[in-house]
């Protein structure tokens, strides 16, 4: 039996509330999928391309093997009055991007960007738009595509 798919779920404290339903909806599409996980918190979204990154980084005090097999980034960017909306939802996505594109990782990206908290909760709960489901199971899609390219580890 091989072994089972190893994810790393980062939650972005900011609108904590949001984010938790984020990752509610997550877990049950790890768990559906038979996946464990491991969750670690970050203040904000604009740190969760950090902690994937030391994720990354700790491979090498582990003999070269990876840890986790695939990462999902759940956090809730809510447009405020000043330009801050725009570097934190544009900085965290390209980040992200760049991480996963260069050290070829699969990443769900459940980073929701909004213009209101209704637009935020409408996103991100489970019996709504379920955006936390959505990118865990984009990461388990990605996953899949780079074993198909026999892209390893996982």
């Amino acid at each position: 039996m091989s072994e089972k798919i190893h994810v790393l779920i980062i939650e972005a404290d900011f609108y904590r509330d949001i984010s938790d339903a984020l990752l509610e909806g997550a877990k049950e599409a790890l768990d559906t999928a038979g996946a464990v996980y491991e969750i670690v918190r970050v203040p904000g979204c604009l740190e969760i391309p950090a902690a994937v990154r030391f994720a990354l980084k700790s491979m090498e005090f582990m003999g070269g093997r990876r840890r986790f097999d695939a990462y999902v980034a759940l956090g809730c960017v809510v447009r405020g009055e000043t330009s801050h909306y725009d570097t934190v939802s544009e900085e965290s996505a390209r980040a992200l991007m760049d991480i996963s594109t260069e050290y070829c990782i699969a990443i769900g990206n459940g980073i929701i960007t909004c213009e209101n908290m209704d637009q935020a909760w409408e996103r991100a709960l489970p019996s709504k738009k379920n955006k936390g489901g959505g990118a865990a199971q984009t990461a388990l899609d990605m996953l899949e595509l780079k074993q198909q390219f026999g892209l390893f580890p996982r």
